[in-house]
């Protein structure tokens, strides 16, 4: 993430020892490393080096669904045994299954995508959604020229979502366009939220901003959005879909409690409780008291005299400790926070206790994942929490 560079200003802390420059070549290392671990991660995935065995990645999933969209068999993609012989198909024999627990607004995209062969699907969509996720960044950035995407592309998240096929990128775009648009044009604000009605949870604490701060347009537009496409994906791929995925969805908190995706890709409270084994139900509890004083956060926030940088990074920042269900790559919310962030401090730019926090946060993101599995220990997690402490003070304590 590209750091204003505070020299020469009247308003700048003491330590510059920060500066933008120094935070790209930082991150250039940082990206170095990062592209050694991926090409080794893709040669084992392929099977090319290593002889570890099949794997998968979230983009089969989405893949398989589309594939028996195109079909004419859409309610099949809430079928595990129809859906994992789609994935076979797509792959070898005997990849490892992946789950698809998306709503059907979400299976419009996927065939869209199916049409094109498996690995230019991948690419296709990979790059579409990054391409959209960075003109969206800059423009909160307001950054110029090419230098600022290198902490961007460094940040670990950007890395899992590359490697899983996931759509963060895409996500991250829908909330920086709604943040970009609110204050001048709410209706069009308001469906970039609505269009996050494929992955409903990750809006969970938007109404309550919305409603704290009196933006009806906005609110309004963003439940006629989901509507209408809730509204089309019926029309166009059936009730009966809709009713399977309703039927799936039964079984999807067996599937996230359980375990068997592994708690170390989780960066959620409630992951980080059952990495630490602790029983579904308190875990279920703890989740809610910490969502519950998230909504207060964000409702005192927004009915607080703020610009819309710090209002932006407060809902943000606090929507990953207040979901339950948010894994490493969702973390490209915590990118887009940062970016409020950096756009909410102005001229004077970030404190250097601010700025260590935000460059610890690449190391120990990037290895959460096995230190969560060697420690017990939820470390995404810990770096969610430093997030929402420097968004937060941002906006009850404006610098």
């Amino acid at each position: 993430m590209s750091a204003p560079d505070n020299t020469g200003s009247e308003n700048a802390p003491p330590d510059v020892w920060l500066t933008r420059q120094r935070l790209i070549a930082w991150s250039s290392v940082f990206l170095a490393v990062e592209l050694v671990i991926f090409v080794l991660l893709v040669l084992q995935q392929t099977n090319i080096a290593f002889g570890i065995g099949k794997s998968s990645i979230d983009f089969l999933s989405f893949y398989a669904a589309g594939k028996l969209v195109l079909a004419g068999t859409p309610a099949l993609a809430y079928d595990q045994a129809a859906h994992y012989i789609a994935q076979q198909q797509a792959t070898a024999p005997g990849v490892p299954y992946v789950y698809f627990y998306y709503p059907p607004v979400f299976l419009l995209l996927c065939a869209g995508f199916a049409t094109l062969p498996y690995g230019a699907a991948f690419l296709v969509f990979e790059v579409v959604t990054f391409v959209l996720f960075a003109a969206v960044l800059r423009r909160v950035l307001g950054e110029s020229g090419r230098a600022w995407l290198i902490p961007v592309i460094a940040f670990p998240a950007t890395f899992w979502n590359f490697g899983q096929g996931q759509n963060a990128f895409l996500t991250a775009a829908l909330f920086g366009t709604f943040g970009l648009l609110l204050d001048r044009r709410p209706y069009a604000a308001g469906a970039a939220l609505g269009a996050l009605c494929f992955k409903p949870h990750l809006a969970l604490l938007t109404p309550i901003a919305l409603a704290a701060s009196g933006r009806w347009r906005a609110f309004i537009a963003a439940g006629l959005m989901a509507i209408l496409l809730v509204l089309l994906s019926v029309l166009l791929l059936g009730r009966e879909t809709w009713e399977a995925y309703f039927a799936a969805m039964a079984g999807a908190d067996a599937t996230y409690t359980s375990g068997r995706i592994n708690f170390a890709g989780f960066v959620s409270l409630f992951g980080g409780l059952r990495l630490m084994e602790i029983a579904v139900t308190p875990a279920y509890v703890i989740q809610a008291a910490a969502t519950l004083a998230c909504a207060a956060v964000v409702f005192l926030a927004w009915r607080r005299p703020l610009s819309g940088a710090q209002l932006q990074a407060a809902l943000l920042s606090a929507t990953l400790l207040a979901v339950p269900l948010v894994l490493l790559y969702d973390q490209m919310i915590a990118v887009l926070a940062l970016a409020w962030l950096l756009r909410a401090a102005g001229p004077a730019g970030l404190h250097g206790w601010e700025k260590l926090v935000i460059v610890a946060a690449y190391p120990l993101t990037l290895m959460a994942p096995v230190l969560a599995i060697g420690l017990k220990a939820p470390i995404a997690l810990v770096v969610d929490l430093a997030l929402i402490a420097l968004c937060l003070r941002r906006s009850f304590r404006p610098a």
